[in-house]
């Protein structure tokens, strides 16, 4: 009878309810996310027996290769410094719009500036990447601008096919992304906390620096991370703005899984890449921590 009783109590709580509640949707979503993979884990420490065939042997031998090979090292690098470069970017430029439209935009005209702002979700984001490649090509907008008016006499080759033309592509994809979230966070801060600061004799520069900014870092560490997961894993722009001269780690992996077959390898460098983009969230997390402790 207790026992019976003690099931009843915890099937009619509130906590039980609402697991049963949202259980089928988390079942559904943890198979979606957790078996691909958990089969690339399997697959990464598996033995490639060609063919796109694995044999399940179980080796380290994957990893020892990813981590040692000078190629995936020099991909993997290069990575991290576009996606650190888009993001530092995106932040910089994304700040001062949200800052704007929180504290300087009237409050019925809001809405309108966030509509705006979310315009570029309306199209793909490969039409996006594509058509800054029409800007940026060698025949695109700027060169045949640039010729028409005489300021240059052939195509510029250096505003295409690098990795500046790549950075400005994902900074302007990505830019509602840091917009949004550092938006919110500037719009839950207590105004009259930056009116004391200016009683108190802080200049504007001083109260931003010491007020508005340390209560905004959680939407700048939103928006870092927002941007900066996402990019590190982009093969689109590498692909049509890099011209496939600048690789990224997701164009590596693509080009082991699908077009050579070595699945078991690919797998490996995927674990790997997520492990350093997990690394890199968690060091940022805790520079920014004592950061905001600092400002205390």
């Amino acid at each position: 009878m207790e026992n019976t009783s003690l099931f009843g109590r915890i099937r009619q709580s509130e906590a039980a309810s609402g697991l049963l509640l949202v259980s089928p949707t988390a079942i559904y979503a943890i198979l979606l996310l957790f078996a691909p993979l958990a089969t690339v884990l399997v697959y990464s420490v598996m033995t490639d027996a060609g063919a796109g065939k694995i044999e399940w042997v179980f080796t380290l031998q994957n990893y020892v290769e990813v981590w040692t090979g000078k190629v995936y090292r020099a991909i993997m690098f290069r990575s991290l410094v576009v996606s650190m470069a888009v993001t530092l970017c995106t932040v910089l430029l994304a700040y001062p719009i949200a800052y704007f439209v929180s504290f300087h935009v009237a409050a019925s005209k809001k809405s309108l500036w966030l509509f705006l702002i979310t315009i570029p979700f309306w199209t793909s984001y490969v039409i996006r990447v594509f058509l800054w490649k029409v800007i940026l090509g060698y025949n695109g907008v700027i060169n045949s601008g640039l010729m028409s008016l005489g300021i240059i006499s052939e195509p510029l080759q250096a505003i295409n096919y690098n990795a500046g033309a790549m950075v400005m592509t994902l900074a302007h994809a990505y830019a509602p992304f840091a917009i949004l979230p550092i938006f919110v966070a500037l719009e839950k801060i207590d105004r009259s906390l930056l009116e004391a600061g200016q009683d108190l004799g802080e200049t504007k520069l001083m109260t931003f620096w010491r007020v508005t900014l340390p209560l905004s870092m959680t939407g700048v560490i939103a928006a870092v991370l927002i941007v900066f997961i996402p990019t590190i894993g982009d093969y689109v722009t590498p692909d049509l703005i890099g011209g496939g001269k600048i690789p990224m780690i997701a164009n590596m992996i693509e080009v082991k899984m699908l077009k050579q077959n070595e699945k078991a390898i690919g797998s490996a460098i995927a674990v790997t890449a997520m492990l350093i983009v997990a690394l890199v969230s968690i060091v940022f997390l805790i520079l920014n921590r004592r950061f905001l402790k600092g400002q205390k």
